[in-house]
């Protein structure tokens, strides 16, 4: 290095001098509001389900002639998630085995809402389901 007019030192040419951060670019940086992005779910499952007696033991109160369902929440769009469930991507097996299609008459009037809400939201549809007879696996 050597010293420029200013008496200041020159730097060489593609290099660039060391500067003390300014407090502007120091300060903790706030994240935006999570905007509201989650959703809960619903796939049926094909009748062959019934067959597992692993589902059968989850669903003891299970009305003849209801669909079997599986409940879920994601962060996704629901037709991605089920997309990815169907190709063995983070996937349920009843989903990836028995999934027919989602039913968005059962959760389309929640959707979206923060993860909070989302998984709660997971939890009781899937009661008021199984209550109202569904065969019900939740994940």
């Amino acid at each position: 290095m050597t010293t420029g007019d200013a008496g200041r030192p020159r730097v060489a040419a593609g290099r660039r001098r060391a500067t003390t951060p300014s407090p502007k670019t120091t300060a903790p940086k706030r994240r935006a509001p999570r905007r509201q992005h989650h959703h809960v779910y619903v796939v049926e499952l094909d009748d062959a389900v019934w067959n597992i007696a692993r589902f059968r033991r989850a669903n003891p109160d299970y009305q003849l002639g209801k669909p079997f369902v599986y409940v879920g929440m994601t962060g996704l769009d629901p037709d991605v998630r089920f997309d990815k469930h169907k190709a063995g991507i983070q996937s349920n097996s009843y989903v990836q085995r028995f999934g027919l299609r989602l039913l968005p008459g059962l959760y389309a009037m929640y959707n979206p809402m923060p993860y909070e809400a989302a998984r709660d939201m997971e939890v009781e549809l899937g009661i008021a389901l199984r209550e109202a007879g569904y065969g019900v696996w939740q994940g």
